[in-house]
């Protein structure tokens, strides 16, 4: 029972990830969600409707302590499974001007993608380590890389997950497990919806934000044997706006 487990996987790009890996790669899928319980069961329906398995698991990835017993104890109850594939996806945003973050604004948003990387990836790593197969896919954001007024706090979480890609794919590439990031750029989806895409739009190439789906698309095949000699790398995907 091959699984791929995707943080924040009930609504927007981690849904289209979910959805996708399935569909081409025919995993089972493990949904980590936060909060929208309605939301990651309609995901969890559309992918039985392939007749694949869809385990939804409710905890923080910023909670050490939660996501380490919820993903054991999902071990524990599924001894046949294993994860072959980890897509860190969750992530939250709380934009303003640096000099008005407030402490918990800037602990919240390094704590959801930074140390819910750590969390997560260290909950399964030393079972693809073992398996001597894994792909680790980090969903980061174009504003990880060039930086982005009014996001101080999420271009710091976002700049150090694409850090620890390159550091982590050197420690284990021997073990045949890669480690590559995504940087999205702007695509349509909740963290964007306030966002005034008429006057964006201007700054891309293309002219257009991107759909979660065109995202998932480079997620699955960072996720298959055709990425096999891919590691360490961080792939943009932002319709041609870079820094």
């Amino acid at each position: 029972m091959k699984y791929a487990l995707v943080t924040g996987g009930s609504r927007g790009i981690g849904k289209a990830i979910c959805i996708r890996i399935a569909s081409d790669l025919k995993y089972n899928i493990l949904l980590n969600y936060h909060s929208n319980t309605g939301a990651a069961q309609e995901t969890k329906s559309e992918i039985e409707k392939m007749g694949l398995k869809c385990d939804i698991l409710r905890f923080d990835v910023a909670d050490h302590d939660s996501t380490q017993n919820s993903i054991e104890d999902w071990k524990k109850e599924n001894p046949e499974a294993k994860i072959e594939v980890l897509v860190n996806n969750a992530g939250i945003t709380k934009d303003g001007l640096f000099i008005w973050t407030n402490q918990e604004a800037w602990d919240s948003v390094i704590n959801t993608s930074l140390n819910g990387f750590y969390n997560v990836t260290q909950a399964v790593l030393k079972d693809m380590l073992r398996s001597r197969f894994g792909r680790i896919i980090n969903i980061v954001s174009l504003s990880g890389l060039k930086g982005n007024p009014g996001q101080v706090n999420y271009s710091a979480a976002k700049g150090a997950m694409i850090s620890a890609t390159k550091a982590l794919a050197q420690e284990i590439g021997k073990r045949k497990v890669t480690v590559n990031a995504v940087a999205p750029g702007f695509i349509k989806s909740d963290m964007t919806s306030d966002f005034n895409e008429d006057e964006l739009k201007k700054l891309i190439p293309l002219n257009r934000f991107g759909e979660p789906e065109e995202v998932a698309n480079l997620v699955s095949f960072l996720a298959s044997e055709k990425s096999a000699y891919i590691t360490g790398e961080v792939i943009n995907i932002n319709g041609g706006l870079y820094s």
